[in-house]
């Protein structure tokens, strides 16, 4: 089994449901620190489209329950069995998705010496059995340690085509949306 297999097992919407602690174990009830702060616990739907002939991967979360509707979109492209990311924003580094073996995926930064990674690091690690799917993060900002976040994902259809009846979007357009940008790797930033 290679990426490219494991990127085709999460097509798909799936319903995640996430939560974060802080290094202590306690429950983080409002993040102050991801990539879009807001409360937590909360749910995504996430819309996951790969095609294995031209290896182009689309991803999209879409929040629908504890936050506010917000929409991120991410693209990526597998070249040489390893999936790379358009850059997620200025100062961002390279990410990665490469496979840990069958069913497990990380997504990455390509190198650890990228300085925007000393203000904000948050590597994935996704696992896929069948319809279910987790996936666990750790969170640096400013180079500490700030929490950890677990999401329990079902996979709800594997039709991509429209979009899901939760969508707060609601039912036309695309499920995916223009490319997601952050200024979180940028030296200002804070």
């Amino acid at each position: 089994m290679t990426l490219a297999d494991d990127l085709v097992s999460m097509i798909g919407v799936w319903h995640d449901h996430l939560t974060a602690h802080d290094p202590d174990g306690s429950n983080v009830l409002d993040d102050l620190h991801g990539g879009v702060p807001g409360p937590f616990p909360y749910d995504n739907l996430v819309y996951v489209d790969f095609d294995p002939e031209t290896g182009e991967y689309r991803q999209t979360n879409v929040a629908f329950r504890g936050r506010d509707p917000h929409v991120r979109t991410f693209e990526a492209d597998v070249a040489d069995g390893i999936l790379r990311f358009r850059r997620l924003g200025p100062e961002a580094p390279h990410h990665v998705g490469i496979s840990a073996g069958p069913g497990l995926i990380w997504f990455v930064s390509e190198s650890v010496l990228d300085d925007g990674l000393r203000r904000y690091c948050e590597p994935d690690f996704i696992t896929v059995t069948g319809e279910a799917r987790t996936r666990d993060t750790v969170l640096w900002r400013h180079g500490a340690l700030a929490r950890t976040l677990h999401v329990d994902g079902t996979r709800l259809t594997a039709d991509t085509s429209r979009r899901h009846e939760l969508d707060p979007r609601g039912p036309s357009d695309s499920c995916h949306e223009a490319r997601a940008s952050t200024t979180h790797y940028l030296e200002e930033h804070r």
